[in-house]
């Protein structure tokens, strides 16, 4: 019998190995992980993550060029779908980033980071990018945080953000220079800002939380 498949959307544009290799880890020869370059795969798989990194404009103009935007927006409709990074920023309406209309999955905008001259509690100013390990505070209970602690310390890489029109698509949140959505979540969709799978245990157990959840 045949394994159910996770697609992992190859656009050009992600940080695929480390995904993929994340994926197999937790999946305990459950699922076939497939990188995914063609509709097809995306139609066929069980689940599918939207990994993204880099600029939203070209993450969005990748995304069409190769062909597979409209298999996105299908499973969006009706498969448990992982957004990750810009991943998750494609999800929301529009970026302030290039101007960039996006996916308009959730209502929103994503904002860049307002930080120059402010200053962190150690003294330090802020940097944007931000990159490193953060602490995210779960904001709304989700079978996808099932197990993990509040406040769990998550790697990010980035100098936008999402910001959700409805609160109640906001299940999580960071702290830098302020709160910001680190997570979002609606019906059958889940994303992270963050990168599950450069976030040690906490990141795993978010990916094996993905493959067991059944919106």
């Amino acid at each position: 019998m045949a394994k159910p498949v996770v697609a992992i959307v190859d656009y050009e544009m992600g940080n695929l190995r480390s995904v993929a290799q994340a994926m197999l880890h937790v999946a305990e020869d459950r699922y076939e992980v497939v990188i995914a370059r063609q509709p097809e795969q995306i139609q066929q798989a069980e689940r599918v993550v939207l990994p993204g990194q880099g600029a939203m404009r070209d993450c969005m103009q990748h995304l069409r060029d190769s062909g597979m935007m409209q298999a996105v927006l299908e499973a969006a409709a009706n498969k448990p779908l992982f957004g990750v990074c810009v991943g998750m920023q494609m999800m929301l309406e529009h970026s302030e980033e290039g101007d960039t209309p996006a996916l308009g999955l959730f209502p929103g905008e994503v904002k860049r980071f307002q930080l120059e001259g402010r200053t962190q509690p150690d003294g330090s100013r802020f940097k944007v990018p931000q990159m490193g390990w953060n602490q995210v505070a779960i904001s709304r209970p989700h079978p996808v945080w099932e197990g993990i602690a509040d406040n769990s310390w998550f790697y990010f890489l980035h100098s936008y953000f999402a910001s959700p029109a409805n609160a109640e698509h906001s299940v999580g949140e960071a702290d830098y220079g302020g709160r910001y959505t680190a997570a979002i979540a609606r019906d059958n969709i889940f994303a992270t800002q963050f990168h599950p799978e450069k976030s040690a245990d906490a990141g795993l157990a978010l990916y094996r939380n993905f493959l067991h959840w059944k919106p």
